[in-house]
């Protein structure tokens, strides 16, 4: 069976005769009126930037790097619409979602509450050094959790060296109560970013296409959730169909395709207000929009009379300016972070390969040529490297420089593609569909290809979107 990627023309023609909706296609507004507030604690211990006595530079040592990570200490037991059972009881799922989010990114080996004492509240600033050195441990993340007379949830989040005996940094936060997870992310980024000296990606959100119903008749709608998979929202209804999310820069909007009486349109979905503006729409076959680093135009597909070509349109709408004029399919298109180049895919040789052009279509070159073929490219939040599924038979997620060396296939299923990156560039999620039963669900791998879990979604799951570290 000829297998085609989700990038390619006959997605097109599938879509086009099978895609009738209304008008409008909202479900309930995401409206996230939350925000995270930093807490400065008194006493801070943050050094000043640089290398960090007892921080480890090397992959290897990581992973072999103990961290303990007790449940979260609270002055006062009570009780909270965030948990329940109380602030103690918070406490501990906090610690969980840390050593969660840890351990799945698959640099680190962390301990959690569960195998661990719980601190007193006076020994989250005084630890008792001997009894963590007895367990092993080489870092030490002490918290507490508490209410305050608003009602809002207050955090405190603090790594320690036990070998050195020396506070590395500490931070809190303030949250609604219904944002707790949020709090618990922002802590596992203060970790990951102080031990690894990399930008995190903890507190970040996913937006995917929701696919229910028979595979003839597929109902695919705009969700989005938090990294881990957590606080699931469907944000479109299925009555049209939902292709392709990308979030803005600034995190603010979802850019998506949808499909309304078989004929394409070009949303943009504002997180704030719950609201979307049409950027674009036309009877031609459309795919793949897809945001410019500044947040100002939008790059997307079109099939004219046989040839499909890339276009730039301004977020606000308005006449759209064709980038490619090659015979054939050029199809994709996924800027540099410097946004002065855009990475695509084109069969303008023949097959399916990748190109580098520049970001006002001049100078195209082809990258790839390493055998198979080359689809679905973005390039990394890093400029370093560019994601892309490989077809060589199967489906795979691979990596390669921007010059189109390095070739390194990350995944080994029948059908993996689409790759996306974690805000840091280290992390990439992409959909994997099972042999023979059309099943697809979303996967993440690092860039070892040697950590790879699958993400919970309640129901079958493509076309990913990892937006931007939320503010």
């Amino acid at each position: 069976m000829i297998r085609t990627p989700i990038s390619f023309l006959a997605l097109f023609l599938a879509i086009a005769t099978s895609a009738v909706a209304q008008n409008q296609d909202l479900g309930e507004p995401l409206a996230e009126g939350g925000e995270v507030q930093a807490l400065t604690i008194e006493g801070d211990g943050t050094e000043e930037d640089g290398p960090l006595r007892g921080t480890v530079t090397d992959e290897s040592d990581w992973r072999d790097l103990g961290i303990a990570i007790p449940a979260f200490a609270t002055d006062r037991d009570r009780p909270t619409p965030a948990n329940a059972e109380g602030t103690a009881a918070l406490g501990r799922e906090i610690a969980n979602v840390i050593t969660a989010n840890l351990r799945n990114n698959g640099l680190f080996k962390p301990t959690g509450p569960t195998s661990l004492p719980r601190p007193a509240f006076d020994q989250i600033t005084e630890p008792s050094w001997s009894n963590w050195t007895a367990r092993g441990a080489e870092m030490l993340v002490h918290g507490y959790v508490r209410v305050g007379d608003d009602g809002r949830i207050i955090v405190g989040c603090y790594l320690y060296d036990v070998a050195l005996r020396d506070e590395l940094v500490r931070e809190g936060y303030v949250v609604r109560p219904a944002d707790w997870r949020r709090a618990a992310h922002k802590c596992s980024d203060l970790i990951y970013a102080r031990l690894t000296g990399e930008d995190p990606f903890f507190d970040s959100r996913i937006a995917y296409i929701a696919e229910t119903g028979p595979k003839d008749r597929r109902v695919k709608r705009l969700a989005v959730m938090d990294s881990d998979g957590a606080n699931h929202r469907f944000l479109t209804l299925g009555s049209a169909t939902a292709l392709t999310p990308r979030y803005s820069p600034d995190y603010s909007k979802i850019l998506y395709l949808s499909y309304v009486d078989g004929n394409p349109r070009i949303y943009v979905y504002d997180i704030g207000s719950g609201k979307q503006t049409l950027v674009t729409q036309n009877s031609n076959p459309t795919l793949a929009p897809r945001w410019s680093p500044d947040g100002k135009h939008i790059l997307y597909s079109m099939a004219v009379a046989g040839n499909t070509d890339i276009y730039r349109v301004s977020v606000n709408g308005g006449s759209s300016e064709r980038l490619t004029s090659t015979p054939g399919i050029d199809i994709g298109g996924s800027y540099s972070p410097d946004g002065s180049r855009i990475v695509f895919e084109s069969d303008r040789s023949g097959s399916q390969q990748c190109y580098v052009m520049n970001a006002d279509g001049t100078n195209p070159r082809r990258i790839s040529f390493f055998g198979g073929r080359c689809a679905t490219p973005e390039w990394s939040p890093r400029g370093d490297q560019i994601a892309f599924t490989r077809i060589a038979g199967d489906f795979n997620v691979a990596v390669m420089t921007p010059s189109g060396r390095g070739l390194k296939v990350l995944t080994s299923g029948w059908q993996d593609e689409a790759p996306t990156w974690a805000p840091n560039g280290r992390i990439i999620q992409f959909f994997r569909t099972t042999r023979n039963s059309g099943r697809s669900s979303l996967w993440q791998v690092d860039l070892t290809g040697r950590n790879e879990r699958r993400l919970p979604t309640p129901v079958d799951a493509s076309d990913p979107a990892w937006g931007p570290i939320r503010p």
